[in-house]
């Protein structure tokens, strides 16, 4: 078996990795920026730098060549970072946080899809933050030229990320559109992992705030999320297991479903937002996507 992943250093992703290495006959390749990453056996790491899309190409020519006529198997596109600002750019011009958390990952699925083995499946990494029903600083609409290219009026801080969280559900279902209409059984899922604790998303944290979590924090927010449940701070490792759970076909959604949200610890397959299931949007992310990437629609 094959998987190839993005953001499996740490968080959601580094638990899930300790799943697909224990599975027999499995390659794992990672793409990480830096050097000196130590992962599980099993685990081949190699330079990705998701704000640059020379960088996201050259990865994906590198997956290539190692795998000559192997195909994948399994896709996790689970990286992210927060946004702070929208002022800071990508190597290629856009607002970083946008160049990372959707317009990488949108190149990257659509440079490995031809590659993609029959009932293989791509599990993208997105937030219950799309969805101002749930959260709300969810996204109302959606400009990807807005995202790309940011003014003083655009989103920024959790608005901003929560507005790339969305464009990684819309690209979901862009690929499980596309992914219908042939016949290798390819499997798209979107995972809302939930607010997690022990993640890069979650800041770093010193040994008193650390404490402070543990003692008092999560219990408050376990009682709290009883009535607002997307304030409920699930475990990591819960989150990794789910998401290599999902990526194994362990545990499959309903054939009409592609949205898996860990709702205060537990599984469920809720719709998306409103705007998350307006085709117009999707194909409008889509093909300006493509134009960012210099792809065609």
């Amino acid at each position: 078996m094959v998987i190839i992943m993005t953001g499996a250093t740490s968080g959601i992703g580094a638990e899930a990795l300790k799943h697909f290495v224990k599975l027999p006959d499995t390659k794992v390749y990672v793409g990480a920026r830096g050097s000196g990453r130590i992962l599980p056996e099993g685990t081949d790491v190699l330079p990705l730098d998701l704000s640059s899309l020379r960088s996201v190409r050259s990865f994906a020519d590198n997956i290539k060549q190692r795998l000559g006529h192997t195909k994948i198997d399994v896709l996790v596109l689970n990286a992210a970072i927060r946004a702070s600002d929208n002022i800071q750019k990508s190597e290629d011009g856009f607002e970083l946080t946008f160049a990372t958390n959707h317009l990488a990952h949108y190149l990257l699925a659509r440079l490995f899809l031809p590659y993609m083995a029959e009932d293989s499946k791509i599990v993208i990494t997105t937030s219950d933050t799309h969805d101002p029903a749930i959260v709300p600083f969810g996204p109302k609409s959606l400009n990807p030229l807005e995202l790309a290219y940011p003014n003083e009026n655009s989103p920024k801080g959790m608005r901003f990320y929560a507005a790339t969280k969305l464009c990684n559900l819309l690209t979901a279902r862009s690929l499980s559109a596309i992914t219908l209409k042939d016949d290798r059984g390819i499997r798209v899922i979107a995972f809302n992992p939930g607010l997690t604790g022990g993640t890069s998303l979650m800041g770093k944290q010193s040994a008193f705030m650390k404490v402070m979590v543990t003692v008092l924090i999560r219990p408050l927010f376990y009682i709290v999320s009883m009535f607002i449940p997307f304030l409920f701070i699930g475990r990591v490792e819960r989150a990794g297991e789910t998401l290599a759970a999902l990526a194994l076909g362990k545990v499959t959604p309903p054939t009409d479903k592609i949205y898996a949200s860990l709702v205060r610890g537990k599984l469920t397959f809720p719709e998306p937002s409103q705007l998350a299931q307006n085709n117009d949007v999707r194909d409008l992310l889509w093909k300006e996507s493509a134009k960012m990437v210099d792809l065609p629609e």
